[in-house]
């Protein structure tokens, strides 16, 4: 049996507790209605652009993310899966809580809003946990190419 190291006993703490901040928050946080407009609003820590005439707020706020979220997949491969499959990841996750964002501020569906509050925070603890596990393996020794 493998010995759980600290690292990774305080890498499910981290993950297990943002989880159930984004829970418990997700309960008490106010209705979409008070939320600014998109045109102003900070999505995924950049600013969305206005919606062209005819077009939903929310198709500008969408494609952002989604471009946004496939320039940060463009990683740079390394060589060790391990490490080029955490980063493409943490990008991926990264894309789907902006995502989750523009359907709770935008969306009207309260089971939909609810999926996207759930995804949230599900998605930000496995980044806080793969973030640990890219610098735990980042400092591991090298093992070389697999063949």
């Amino acid at each position: 049996m493998k010995r759980i190291g600290w690292v990774s006993v305080i890498a499910v703490f981290l993950a297990l507790s943002a989880f159930a901040y984004g829970m418990l928050t997700a309960r008490s946080r106010p209705a979409a209605e008070s939320t600014p407009p998109s045109s102003t609003r900070d999505v995924g820590g950049y600013q969305t652009k206005g919606a062209t005439p005819g077009e939903a707020p929310s198709t500008p706020a969408y494609r952002d993310a989604n471009d946004r979220m496939h320039r940060e997949m463009a990683v740079a491969y390394t060589g060790d899966a391990d490490i080029d499959f955490l980063r493409g990841m943490i990008a991926h996750h990264e894309g789907a809580v902006a995502m989750a964002k523009i359907a709770v501020e935008h969306g009207e569906a309260a089971d939909v809003q609810s999926l996207a509050r759930e995804i949230i925070a599900a998605q930000e603890a496995e980044i806080i946990r793969m973030r640990i596990l890219v610098a735990r393996h980042e400092d591991a020794p090298s093992r070389g190419v697999r063949p």
